[in-house]
């Protein structure tokens, strides 16, 4: 098994190797079987058996178990990333989550499904901080963003193929089945992974130094504000994605085989977001203007774009065919958003650190997708009760969108500057 190799140097921007693009690609990979496991769930209760046992609001309720574990895992499986390295650690954290995803196979209760995805959100939380620990011991800086969209389009490709992957198997062979043919998959992830995977030796040095405790690393103006801003900014996305199939079927009576060929335009878009919003930051960086000024223009454009599409989608939806370009363009706004905030860890603080920052952030991701999920169950079964679906689902809209702005304020005006934070550079070069 090999761990380094001499002639691997991503040091210098000039010679990056090429063998970057090979690791890239098993994050992509990962992080499509990632939402494949995340989304099987929520497109198999849309109609049919499932949704006779599982109501609106116990839906929301097991969303948010879903986030309670990720948000509790994402407080540790940065840093055991960080210790174990990207190999073990990645390794680990896919193959928790691909058993926890067979599992749902045996569940019969919305209590059991509640615990079995508590499991799952346990190893999923573990993909993002992996991913950008290895993107940062890859690609040098003025890729990163680009980087980062190429494996978070993972998120929207597992977007897309889910709904017609989900709908043709649950259909024709049951959802159990579904839940164990997702498995399989990503046991061969896996597998190849593990063979193949390594650590560039010119970085190993400074992605194994010393790792940055938690209190130190909340104290840091960037870390707390980066967790904020996913308090409000990450349940944008986890509503597309979780409610877009109830969204389709409650309003506009869709069933699940329409759902699954319709539901995956928005995740078409969004991942034209990831790719584009990368190149667009890369674009600018080579234009002149310096990364970290290039960064927040960048996350300032594309945040407003997703919150304005979300705030003004009731005033311009008539019909489904609206309805799926508002939830388009938001996700576009989103991915491309997101593809240059993963860069933000590698540009502030150390190797050793990024994949730990990136979990404490996404504990606020957690959180927020605790509190905002069980919202929107609450507020789409009260507001159904009372009036309809439609209003319903346009206040959760607009809601979002303020959410959106909310988020969007915090990472512009609480991270403070992107530039290599010396502190905790000094910190982690000194010897144990």
């Amino acid at each position: 098994m090999r761990k380094t190799l001499v002639s691997d140097d991503i040091s210098g921007q000039n010679n990056p190797s090429r063998m970057r693009w090979t690791m890239i690609s098993f994050a992509f990979v990962a992080t499509i079987l990632n939402y494949l496991h995340r989304l099987s769930f929520t497109y198999l209760t849309a109609n049919g058996y499932l949704r006779g046992i599982i109501p609106d609001d116990a839906f929301g309720y097991i969303a948010s178990a879903f986030f309670i574990a990720y948000m509790i895992s994402n407080a540790f499986s940065g840093f055991a990333i960080d210790k174990l390295g990207t190999r073990i650690g990645y390794s680990l954290a896919m193959g928790f989550w691909t058993t926890a995803g067979i599992l749902h196979a045996l569940a019969m209760s919305p209590f059991q499904f509640g615990f079995f995805r508590f499991l799952l959100g346990i190893g999923e939380a573990g993909n993002w901080p992996a991913a950008i620990k290895l993107t940062s011991e890859w690609f040098p800086p003025n890729e990163r963003s680009t980087a980062s969209g190429i494996f978070n389009s993972g998120a929207s490709i597992g977007a897309v193929v889910a709904p017609p992957l989900i709908g043709w198997l649950g259909t024709t062979y049951g959802w159990q089945i579904t839940f164990v043919v997702i498995g399989v998959l990503g046991y061969l992830w896996l597998a190849f992974f593990w063979f193949t995977y390594y650590t560039p030796k010119k970085v190993v040095k400074e992605a194994m130094a010393r790792t940055i405790p938690l209190l130190k690393l909340l104290k840091n103006r960037f870390v707390s504000g980066l967790t904020l801003s996913k308090v409000f900014m990450d349940p944008v996305w986890y509503f597309i994605t979780f409610w877009i199939g109830r969204y389709l079927a409650d309003v506009y009576g869709w069933n699940l085989a329409k759902i699954g060929w319709f539901a995956m335009f928005p995740f078409i878009i969004s991942d034209f977001g990831n790719i584009l919003g990368g190149l667009f930051t890369q674009l600018i960086i080579k234009k002149g203007i310096e990364i970290p000024k290039a960064r927040k223009i960048s996350v300032g454009i594309f945040g407003l774009i997703m919150a304005l599409s979300l705030l003004l989608g009731p005033l311009v939806i008539t019909g489904p065919s609206d309805a799926l370009i508002v939830l388009a363009i938001a996700g576009f706004g989103y991915a491309a958003y997101t593809a240059n905030t993963m860069a933000f860890p590698a540009d502030v603080v150390p190797k050793s650190a990024t994949a730990s920052v990136w979990g404490v952030a996404s504990v606020g991701a957690g959180l927020g997708g605790v509190i905002f999920q069980s919202v929107s169950g609450l507020a789409i079964k009260n507001l159904s009760t009372h009036f309809n679906y439609t209003l319903a689902y346009n206040a959760v809209f607009i809601g979002y969108g303020l959410l959106s702005l909310i988020g969007l304020s915090f990472v512009l005006f609480l991270t403070g500057p992107l530039v290599q934070n010396k502190e905790m550079q000094a910190y982690v070069e000194k010897r144990k």
